[in-house]
């Protein structure tokens, strides 16, 4: 059963060594990342599981162990998915799931087994779901560390340029993970969150199917903010 969630942002930046100059940027965003985790700390999961966006539709499970890279983003930087007792899938972590890695590494992350499972934009909703459906039934206690940005259309010097859209959806996002409202994140608009360049809503409906079978779950957002014209959102779900 599905007994606690933390929602991040997955940018690069968000890893200080990959921000450089720009690194304090994030700083309220990196220490609510933290704040989350602590949320699935204080659960005590005997399994936590990385969600995150993938290059293709998946789901794709990467073990323990599995590493990561910042090498693309032009840093010499690795990381490894929880400790190095796992075996690894002879692939890397997809980027999302690498800066998951690296968010517990940097909390210290040792409380319980760690996997990944990556889901792409192809991904329809009810598949995410029932993806994670399965997740909550892997193990007694299970909590889920969840990768993804909202829009990235917030402005003219955005990614995906200003799209009116972009605000209310990241408003209603927001109000979803604060609220632990499951029902609105799975019906989250497929077509408009491709639109908006959003890369968290796979990731999101696992979130929501994996919270079906425990009513009991209370959210609260932990930070919002569109740096670069991105919606990044932090949440705790317990």
């Amino acid at each position: 059963m599905l007994v606690a969630a933390a929602v991040c942002p997955c940018p690069p930046l968000l890893v200080p060594e990959v921000a450089a100059g720009a690194a304090p940027e994030l700083d309220a965003a990196r220490a609510a990342c933290g704040d989350a985790l602590g949320v699935l700390a204080a659960a005590r999961p005997d399994l936590l599981v990385v969600v995150g966006p993938g290059d293709d539709a998946g789901p794709e499970v990467y073990p323990e162990g599995t590493p990561g890279s910042f090498r693309g983003f032009g840093v010499d930087l690795d990381v490894r998915l929880g400790s190095d007792r796992g075996t690894p899938a002879g692939r890397e972590l997809p980027y999302g799931l690498a800066v998951g890695a690296w968010l517990l590494g940097r909390a210290g992350w040792a409380d319980a087994p760690v996997e990944g499972l990556a889901v792409g934009e192809d991904l329809a909703a009810e598949r995410c779901a029932e993806a994670g459906e399965a997740l909550a039934g892997r193990a007694e206690r299970v909590a889920l560390l969840v990768m993804g940005d909202a829009s990235a259309c917030r402005s003219l010097k955005a990614p995906g340029y200003l799209d009116e859209r972009a605000a209310p959806f990241d408003a209603e996002l927001a109000r979803a993970l604060g609220a632990a409202d499951t029902g609105a994140l799975r019906a989250l608009d497929t077509g408009l969150a491709r639109e908006l360049k959003v890369s968290g809503r796979a990731p999101w409906q696992v979130l929501a199917g994996a919270a079906a079978g425990n009513a009991d779950l209370r959210g609260a957002l932990l930070h919002e903010d569109a740096p670069y014209g991105v919606g990044y959102l932090v949440a705790g779900w317990s």
